[in-house]
């Protein structure tokens, strides 16, 4: 029994090893915000090749339900894979409220996410959707106080966010209906407020357990919801299968990927890189479904939106290197 702690102690420290270098963590941060800034194209994708019209809410939820579903199974198999065990699942009060979080932070977030998918361009959806990064910043100063203070490069980092989402806004023709743009606003909301939760229930579980209740729970609530709402899911290639398993990969291996880069980096380090996610964005959204690339307005808008991004997360970098 003592070899084999010893084995899996001296495995966990290689494994911390690898991710704190400094070229791999930076690789695999700009890996994770590619697959995280393809995730939008490829849902509407997975709408047209499952049949699901965008007015269909009660499909759109069951496939967002199958999808996290899968995505938690994934992060049980992360767990195993990289700590060499199955994660220990909390009891009691605190697997209540890992629950609770799920209902929050997958099911009612994703809710009105997948409904903003269906209804917005992934150009507009992904800038309305990068005011995640501002809005995290000026609520971590409220929420944190001095451990978070907003500075004045985060200041004119949001300004320059807020400004790119202001531009892809104007002569927003054809681009979204405005109940899209309302679902996408209280996602992002959602998200943001989601956060410090996350962050005070993981440290009172493992962090993989977290994730697989959370992502569990919240899926299987939207799957049932859909279900209940009427919804069905009509498999109608192969590719549509495939795009749903590459969806829930995203929200499995994204996530540990991501755990274990914050938890061995710098946060500036590697949250600089959340720039290439509307970038992605845009490019899959013209190239998988046909979407206008060089509209003036969100070309601006990306570039106000990916300076703010930097800027945002930059604002810390000196202080940590000291």
């Amino acid at each position: 029994m003592k070899n084999n702690a010893n084995a899996a102690l001296s495995r966990s420290e290689k494994l911390d090893k690898i991710f704190s270098t400094p070229v791999f963590a930076v690789l695999l941060a700009i890996f994770c915000n590619v697959l995280w800034g393809s995730a939008f194209p490829f849902i509407k994708m997975g709408y047209r090749l499952f049949s699901i019209d965008s007015g269909n809410t009660a499909s759109i939820f069951c496939f967002a339900g199958v999808r996290f579903t899968l995505g938690s199974f994934l992060v049980l198999l992360g767990s195993a894979l990289l700590q060499n065990r199955p994660p220990k699942l909390p009891r009691g009060r605190v697997a209540a409220e890992c629950c609770a979080l799920g209902l929050w932070q997958t099911t009612a977030q994703y809710a009105f996410y997948y409904i903003a998918v269906a209804m917005l361009t992934g150009a507009f959806g992904g800038i309305l959707n990068s005011t995640q990064s501002f809005l995290g910043v000026i609520f971590a100063h409220f929420i944190y106080g001095n451990a978070d203070r907003m500075t004045p490069a985060k200041t004119l980092g949001c300004a320059v966010g807020f400004a790119g989402v202001l531009i892809g806004t104007i002569g927003n023709h054809g681009s979204g209906s405005g109940w899209g743009v309302f679902c996408m606003m209280a996602a992002t909301i959602i998200f943001t407020l989601s956060g410090p939760w996350n962050k005070s229930v993981t440290k009172k579980a493992d962090s993989f357990a977290v994730c697989f209740i959370n992502l569990f729970v919240g899926g299987v609530a939207l799957f049932v919801l859909g279900t209940v709402m009427g919804g069905r899911l009509h498999v109608q290639s192969a590719l549509g299968v495939v795009v749903m398993l590459y969806l829930a990969f995203i929200c499995g291996a994204g996530y540990v990927l991501w755990a274990l880069l914050m938890k061995n980096n710098p946060v500036s380090r590697i949250a600089i890189f959340g720039f290439v996610n509307p970038v992605v964005n845009v490019l899959l959204s013209a190239v998988l479904n046909g979407e206008p690339l060089f509209r003036w307005q969100y070309l601006a808008a990306l570039v106000f939106v990916c300076v703010g991004i930097w800027l945002v997360n930059k604002a810390p970098a000196k202080k940590e290197n000291k």
